[in-house]
């Protein structure tokens, strides 16, 4: 290295600085969440909503400047989705809805997250990899956009007004935006959005050189998009945007750009981005993102730019190892003309803050960093890159403790668990059976009428429930008392469903938190948290377990409830379990060994459950995996491996049952297409899928690789207040029945019904019967 090179390098790192891309919304005592849902309920007006919006706002850009970050974000809070505020922003509001919006635009915002019983709302999927939801927007080649960036300016403002001075925006990117979209109801399936992008970059100009005249000096675009294979032409049109975006103006006309990439390498798209006018990027070095540094080093660097250099995980919860991370910085040092420390993409991914926590061993705690913690590591790796490792020699000393106290925990090593699991033959994960010989054995005991209606599980989790949850934990009633009101729930929701006419029941789950959360407090290996709250899609918030060791299962889970469903009719009932996959996509995963070692213990400790289900007369046991499609690697290069371990770890739960056994598995909410073949391959007897908001996609979709088995596209959307009508169900299931014919279809709701009332649910299963009935006598 010369003179020159060290000293430019340590000029660099005298300039680092730390920031982060975003942070939790709902609040410490999911604060936004009540006040949505009251506003909703009409017991909270719209001023008290904004108002306790701008507290959490205020409250968290204060935490952040106070830990020690330079640049708080802004534009990343949302009411429901950030992707849906980008709709919003660039003008691009479903023609069904946009009267709606014109006269009240909070009303029409959530109109469009949730829908009405007139319009229904826009479609739901997962955002990336992860468990989180966003809402797709709907694009045609008739698509107006317009600049409305009244939100973005206006909590810049805020922070600004509160003495954030060096505030940035945080947008979503154009090129995401456009490749996240999805053809309008009535537009040809085969257009593509981003033939959209001429006319989107002027509205991104626009509100650029808003929020610059609003003070902003510099905005971040995000552009996750970009970290999947791209084509060619996808790659030219992310040249064009940012040549656009960042050509030469004066300082006064716009601020200056900040692309933003994280959860996989950039790969193909970094040299575009590093050509580009821009003045900075923001690339994640975690996980399967590590390879950027050897991907920029290899391109030359980024000379003249800024990097924001992802090296706090900001998507799962253990803590940095510190050293490795001042590491990989002092490396990119010389590969830029500054570098600031941040996690890997927004902490919106995990818990807020692990000092909450109460019943975990303080041992254990030591290794988990929720957002305030990992911003705590942000800012610890910025003070040693500017100052010296000996100005955080404590913080060092007391992380090397901490992680070799993890590496040595007998809580992470079980031998007895490790050793059933190299024990694991080839026809341990098959079924004995053939489809086919299957099919007339589930036949001929389940006797089931052509297109068989059922639900996928839950039943509505009342306050009453929640309430005896939490009387039977705060010492209010003892475990009879409260055993008899699930026993009562239970006896309520099968005669309901005989009522209204299903076909195979549940048991309804009143007993449950979560479906992953319930299991993983069960399971050896799990810790689960008491305010570990995470958002996965507008209100809905989740406590993901923290699988911290090898995983079995001490006793029976589900075999009491189940059973006693069971004795109180005469018509099936299934059994309810989570699929191995699911279990580790939606809970924080350990890091120290392959995901697929963790899947094959967690499918070992199900299948016995699916064995105790079995023996105790259950004829239909479902499993779910509506996380298949979402853990699925973003680079194409990596999903067989992935694919192959995850069919796997499901087959291995599921196949040690008898023929005349039927088992079911359960997905929404993501992109089939991309797995068809790996839904085969689960070797289920019959699969229940979201389809209503797609328009029954995942039907033809099925069809057209000859899927061979039983599948329940659903026709009522449960994220949705509305209630299907029977015509409308009807339909749906018509067009089931073109794709998959009447001896493979069944009739269903796209998901659980835990989060909708009864009211709603009596009226939509009542129809979604009606609809099936109408569909045999037609059929």
């Amino acid at each position: 290295m010369t003179s020159t090179t060290a000293a430019s390098t340590a000029a660099a790192a005298q300039r680092a600085t730390a920031t982060v891309h975003g942070y939790p919304r709902q609040g410490p005592n999911r604060e936004l969440k009540k006040a949505i849902e009251g506003y909703w309920k009409g017991r909270v007006t719209p001023e008290s909503l904004r108002e306790t919006a701008a507290d959490l706002r205020r409250a968290t850009w204060k935490l952040l400047a106070d830990t020690g970050v330079h640049e708080v974000p802004t534009g990343d809070f949302s009411y429901y989705d950030h992707v849906l505020d980008t709709t919003v922003m660039v003008g691009a509001l479903p023609e069904r809805h946009r009267a709606a919006c014109e006269e009240d635009a909070l009303a029409g915002y959530f109109a469009m997250a949730r829908g009405t019983q007139e319009a229904p709302p826009l479609e739901m999927t997962k955002w990336f990899d992860t468990n989180y939801h966003y809402l797709v927007p709907e694009l045609g080649p008739d698509t107006v956009f317009t600049a409305n960036p009244r939100k973005q300016i206006a909590e810049l403002g805020e922070a600004r007004g509160l003495g954030h001075t060096e505030a940035r925006p945080v947008l979503l990117g154009p090129i995401s935006y456009l490749l996240l979209a999805k053809p309008a109801p009535g537009v040809d399936p085969g257009f593509e959005p981003l033939t959209l992008l001429d006319r989107l970059l002027p509205v991104y100009a626009t509100v650029l050189a808003e929020l610059r005249a609003t003070g902003a000096t510099w905005v971040q675009l995000d552009e996750p998009a970009l970290v999947q294979d791209r084509t060619p032409a996808e790659l030219n049109a992310a040249e064009r945007a940012y040549r656009e975006l960042a050509a030469p103006a004066a300082p006064t006309e716009r601020p200056r750009i900040l692309v933003a990439t994280y959860f996989d390498r950039l790969g193909e798209a970094l040299p575009v981005l590093a050509k580009s006018p821009v003045e900075g990027l923001a690339l994640d070095f975690t996980g399967p993102a590590a390879a950027n540094l050897d991907d920029l080093a290899r391109a030359g660097g980024l000379p003249g730019k800024r990097l924001v250099a992802g090296v706090v995980d900001g998507r799962n919860v253990w803590i940095n190892d510190l050293e490795a991370s001042l590491a990989t910085l002092g490396t990119l040092l010389g590969l830029a003309e500054r570098v600031d420390v941040a996690p890997s993409c927004s902490l919106l991914h995990v818990p807020l803050d692990i000092s909450f926590e109460r019943g975990l061993d303080p041992q254990t705690m030591r290794w988990l960093a929720f957002a305030r913690q990992k911003t705590q590591e942000v800012v610890s790796l910025a003070r040693g890159l500017a100052e010296g490792t000996g100005a955080i020699s404590a913080q060092l000393a007391a992380r090397r403790a901490d992680l070799a106290s993890r590496a040595g925990s007998s809580l992470t090593r079980d031998p007895a668990v490790r050793a059933r699991a190299a024990a694991v033959r080839e026809a341990d994960v098959r079924r004995a059976q053939p489809y086919e010989q299957r099919s007339e054995a589930q036949r001929a005991r389940l006797k089931l009428p052509p297109v068989p209606t059922t639900t996928v599980g839950s039943f509505p989790q009342t306050p009453a429930l929640r309430g005896a949850r939490a009387d039977l934990r705060a010492g209010r009633i003892d475990a009879a008392a409260y055993d008899e009101r699930i026993a009562a729930e239970i006896r309520s929701v099968i005669a309901f469903q005989e009522e209204v006419g299903l076909d195979v029941l549940v048991h309804g789950e009143p007993e449950r938190n979560d479906m992953v959360q319930y299991f993983a407090e069960q399971l050896s290996g799990c810790l689960s948290t008491q305010h570990g709250w995470v958002q996965s899609y507008g209100t809905r918030c989740v406590r993901p377990p923290i699988i911290a060791g090898d995983v079995s299962r001490p006793e029976p889970m589900t075999l009491r409830w189940t059973t006693y469903a069971q004795a109180q009719t005469s018509q099936p009932v299934k059994g309810m379990l989570t699929g191995p996959v699911t279990m580790l996509a939606w809970s924080f995963v350990r890091d120290d060994q392959p995901l697929g070692d963790t899947a094959r213990q967690m499918a070992l400790a199900l299948r016995d459950e699916v064995r105790d289900l079995e023996d105790a007369g259950i004829g239909v046991i479902q499993v779910d995996e509506p996380a298949l499609r979402e853990t699925l690697p973003l680079r194409s290069a990596a999903r067989s491996g992935y694919l192959a371990w995850a069919t796997d770890a499901f087959r291995l739960a599921t196949s040690g049952v008898r023929a005349d056994t039927q088992i079911h598995t359960h997905m929404c909410y993501a992109e089939f297409g991309d797995i068809v073949a790996a839904i085969s391959d689960l070797d289920a007897d019959v699969i229940s899928l979201e389809a209503a908001r797609s328009h029954m996609q995942v039907a033809r979709e099925l069809a057209a690789v000859g899927y061979p088995r039983e599948a329940g596209p659903g026709v009522y959307d449960i994220h949705s207040p509305r209630v299907p009508s029977v015509e409308e169900a009807g339909a749906l299931l018509r067009e089931g029945l073109a794709a998959l014919g009447a001896s493979r279809l069944w009739a269903n709701p796209d998901c659980g019904l835990k989060t909708r009332g009864w009211p709603e649910v009596r009226a939509a299963l009542a129809n979604v019967v009606a609809a099936a009935r109408g569909v045999r006598l037609a059929g």
